[in-house]
């Protein structure tokens, strides 16, 4: 099993992250995949944290350069799905005031059609 799950639509990317740990093991893949999506030209990103149940700082740090990327080719970033530690850490760093963050990834498709 990968650690990511990809898929495309007309709208935006969906990064599932297929691991209960965002941490110094995955975020440098999640890293590089974003700077990929963004090299093709991708611009809105939804990251799907759904199954994801614990985030350090280099999976923040991972979330903020998707989110500067997507800024910086006008488009859309959303954090979607949410547990309960990592929404709380979001939240201790201030990152909910940032960041764009709906329920579910469907939730997050729907905010990138209406932003746009």
């Amino acid at each position: 099993m990968g650690d990511f799950e990809i898929k495309a639509n007309d709208v935006c990317t969906v990064v599932k992250v297929l691991k209960d740990k965002l941490d110094t093991n995955l975020a440098p893949k999640l890293k590089s995949e974003f700077v990929v999506m963004a090299g093709k030209g991708e611009k809105n990103i939804i990251l799907d944290l759904s199954e994801t149940k614990y985030c350090d700082s280099s999976g923040l740090s991972a979330i903020l350069i998707g989110n500067r990327l997507c800024r910086r080719n006008n488009g859309v970033f959303v954090l979607s799905g949410l547990q309960i530690a990592v929404e709380r850490l979001i939240q201790i760093s201030q990152l909910d005031t940032v960041l764009d963050i709906t329920d579910t990834a469907e939730a997050g498709i729907e905010f990138i059609k209406n932003t746009h």
